[in-house]
Formats: structure tokens, sequence, C-alpha cells
């Protein structure tokens, strides 16, 4: 999953290379049995690795890595389309403005992103619409990854009673922006600064629909949120000490929530996950679960590279990272004792001079110079274009 060519053909051929190499005979370059290894493969526990790994490395960042002594956690959507099969079809239906046979299915899935390390925690996946498939439904799925001591950010959309409730009962603070449908009034509530409030929510009388009415029930009837304002921006949080959390250090802590859109491009683009392969939803979930693994991976040593030479691991490259990492592991598996231990030093101390330079050209526009092929697009299903030539 790391390498540029994702394919079954290309590890196939990897393993044919290391026989050869170690005077073994050739395999086949035949993918059928790779193929049904890998459906072998169990689903329950790729999904537990990936999550394990990173909630390790989350749970052993450093504390010049945290904030306040907080270990910031970091949340958003993203979506991943796979191949146009009946299968994935079924699981993961294609949009409803789209004709059949012209689009592609789509999931929807919700992620934990450690902000110290970029591992991700946890993560749900689901249908992209239709009842029970929004953002927050999907998160809701997560909060047993969230410990003592984390701090979570979202952006506006988390921003409800039901959540930010569910999580202060669990001693979980949080940092959102307002609500667009929330009215602030800083006149009302207590007052800590110019701006800066606190005050009294009451629980809505229609429950989300991922809640059942009885643990609606259960949450109290209001709550003290503080509501603060910086820049001409809104911000909600649980964080109610005005002088251990200043609205400007919490605003300018705000900003780092981007980082997870970064990390989003380093799994969905450089790794190759915007579109996935497989043509079954059970090794389209397996894909997905193997992609994160990898990616934790990476995380982890970019951490244990930062940790070994006094560096910050969102300092570093993550793509710098994958580069390194695949040619060594062409070479360090053949190595053992001291010359293993040597090589992997001297690996991550490379992965730790690989840090991400500032942007020193102008800004520029979002459009590109080179032209596209000029096919035109299908408008009926491929079957039906076929005939037709």
């Amino acid at each position: 999953m790391l390498s540029d060519d994702a394919s079954c053909k290309q590890a196939v051929a990897g393993v044919l290379i290391d026989r050869i190499v170690d005077g073994q005979s050739a395999n086949t370059v035949n993918t059928g049995p790779y193929c049904k290894a890998r459906q072998r493969l169990p689903l329950k526990e790729l999904k537990a690795a990936t999550t394990v790994a990173g909630l390790h490395l989350h749970n052993q960042a450093l504390a010049a890595w945290r904030w306040k002594g907080y270990n910031v956690v970091l949340t958003d959507g993203a979506t991943v389309q796979m191949p146009d099969t009946p299968e994935n079809q079924a699981d993961f239906p294609q949009l409803d403005s789209q004709k059949s046979g012209l689009g592609f299915p789509i999931a929807r899935m919700v992620v934990l992103i450690s902000l110290a390390t970029g591992a991700v925690l946890d993560y749900s996946l689901g249908v992209y619409q239709g009842k029970g498939s929004g953002e927050t439904s999907l998160l809701s799925q997560l909060f047993g990854s969230l410990s003592i001591g984390d701090l979570l950010m979202a952006d506006r959309y988390y921003c409800t009673f039901a959540i930010i409730a569910l999580l202060q009962a669990s001693g979980i603070p949080v940092l959102f922006p307002i609500h667009a449908r929330k009215k602030v009034d800083f006149s009302l509530g207590v007052r800590l600064d110019a701006k800066d409030h606190l005050i009294e929510w009451l629980k809505p009388k229609r429950k989300p629909v991922w809640m059942s009415q009885q643990a609606y029930n259960d949450l109290p009837e209001a709550m003290t949120i503080r509501e603060f304002a910086v820049n001409g921006r809104i911000y909600v949080s649980t964080l109610l000490n005005a002088k251990s959390y200043h609205k400007q250090e919490l605003a300018m802590l705000y900003k780092q929530r981007w980082k997870i859109e970064l990390d989003f491009r380093s799994i969905k683009t450089n790794m190759g996950m915007e579109m996935l392969r497989c043509k079954t939803p059970d090794m389209v979930r397996k894909e997905i679960a193997i992609h994160l693994l990898a990616y934790n991976i990476i995380r982890e040593n970019l951490a244990q590279a930062a940790s070994l030479h006094e560096k910050i691991p969102r300092q570093l490259s993550f793509r710098s990272a994958v580069q390194l990492i695949i040619q060594a592991s062409k070479q360090i598996v053949s190595l053992t004792g001291n010359r293993l231990t040597s090589a992997l030093r001297k690996l991550l101390k490379a992965i730790a001079s690989t840090a991400i330079g500032k942007q020193k050209r102008k800004s520029q526009p979002r459009a590109v110079k080179r032209r596209p092929k000029s096919f035109p697009l299908l408008t009926v299903p491929r079957n039906e274009a076929c005939s037709r030539v």
C-alpha cells in the first residue's frame, strides 16, 4: 500500500525477486493464490491492529508535543470511492443524483487523528447518504477511543448539544467553532472577558437520529458552556477557566485543526486511497484498514525519529519518510545484529532531517496548466456504450 503501484502483480513480483535473491526457486507470477490469501485475512484483526498502533503512539506522545498537558485529537469526515461492481453498489450505493452505470460506489468515513503524532486512533465507515449516515452519527461510534487527558477539536458541524454533553460526561473537553444555527449574545451569562462568557445551554427537544430516546433522556437538561470570540470568529469550549486557557491561546490552538486536512491528503492522495481497488465490500473494508495501518506505521517511524533527534513529528515530511522506508526495506530485510541496528539508526536520522520547509514561492492560482485528454464523458452505462461501438 505504500508503493505507487499497490497492485497484486507487484506484490507477487516482489516475493518472486526475494526468493530468487535468496537462492530459492521462483514462484509463479499468477496472482490467484495471493488474492485468495488476501481474502482470508480477518477484518476484525486488521482494524484492531490499526487502532492499537494508533492509540499506542498517541498515548506515548511526549510532553513537549502536547498542549498544556492535553493530548489533542482532531476529527473530520472524508469520502472514498471504489470500483463500480454490483456488490459494492449494494453496500455503498452511489449518489442518487448519478444515473445508474455512470457513478461509483462511495463510502463516508470519520477519523480520529492525533494532533501530536498524526496517528489514526480509530475510524468508522458507513454509506454516504441516508438515515444514520451523517458524520455525527459516525463520530458517536468512536467516543470509546477517547480517554481522560484528550481534547477534541473539530469543525462547526460537530458543535451539538448531544456530542458536547456526552464528551463532557466522559471528562473530554472540546473546542469547536459555533454552529451556524446557534445565536450568541455576549450580554448574557457570566462575563469572563470582552466577548468571553459562560452560558447555559438547554437540551433541545429533538434528539439526534443516532441516539436512542433513552440515551437522550439520560443527558442533562442543561450544561454550562464557554463561548468566546477572537477576530470575529466565535468558538465554543468546555475549558471554562479563562485564566488557565486564555481565548487567544485557544484560537491559536484551533488553527492547527487544518492539519487533519493535510493528513487526509497524505492518506488519500499520497497513499492512493482516494479510489480503492477492491471489487467486494468485504475486501474494500480490509483495504481501508491496511491503508490506515500502513499510514500509522509511517507515523510511528516519524515519531521515533523526532524523539531521538529532538524534533516535532509534525515538522517532518510524511512523503519523504515513505520514500526512505520503501527504499530502505529492500536492503534492511537481509541485515542482522549490529549492521541492522546501525542501519535503522541512520534511517531514523535521515527521516529526522526531512523537515517540512516553509513555502518560498508566492501564492499560486487554483488552476492547472496541463490540458486533459480530449475524451468525452461517458453518458450511458459502459455495457450500452460498448454495444454501440
